[in-house]
């Protein structure tokens, strides 16, 4: 009985969590910088990502992208500049979007049956996360501005670098230290 009690509990608290990651990743949203050369800008959304799909590992990391991304669908003003709806994700930030989702999922795998404990780990697997974050907004950028692989890398990649290192130590250097 005890163990029925423990597995509810601990599936409530990772749904409190997975909200939780879901509302930080729609704060993430609104801290913004515009990059000039681009029409995507650099937000705060991948840090909660990449701690989501390490924190809750890969089902209830996914869920917090799904409810962010359910949420931004709906209507809701949750993505990068307050923006919402379908069409977000058919634009040209729509790719990173959908990659969120696998990213969280990933990297929850990963962590799920390696450990988060250790720093070096974690980064490695969130490592894995923005790869398949970029190669999602890559491809989309490709596709919604016609551009070549060259221009949608130097549009959509390498103004992002050192934000997105800064930003996977800091979620790997938290992830190793709390636990969920």
């Amino acid at each position: 009985m005890n163990d029925k009690v423990y597995s509810h509990n601990s599936n409530i608290r990772k749904m409190v969590f997975a909200s939780l990651f879901a509302a930080m990743m729609a704060v993430g949203a609104y801290i913004k910088i515009p990059v000039p050369i681009s029409p995507v800008p650099i937000t705060l959304q991948v840090l909660f990502v990449l701690m989501a799909g390490a924190m809750l590992g890969a089902r209830w990391g996914t869920i917090s992208v799904i409810v962010y991304l359910f949420l931004g669908i709906a209507g809701l003003p949750v993505f990068s500049g307050g923006s919402s709806g379908l069409g977000v994700l058919f634009g040209p930030t729509g790719g990173y979007l959908i990659g969120f989702m696998f990213a969280a999922l990933i990297i929850g795998i990963l962590c799920d049956r390696y450990g988060r404990d250790k720093v070096h780990f974690n980064a490695l697997f969130m490592l894995a996360g923005l790869f398949v974050i970029y190669l999602f907004g890559i491809l989309q950028l490709m596709n919604v501005a016609s551009l070549t692989l060259p221009e949608a890398v130097a549009i959509g990649l390498l103004s992002y670098i050192p934000g997105a290192i800064l930003k996977l130590l800091a979620a790997a250097i938290i992830a190793s230290r709390y636990s969920i």
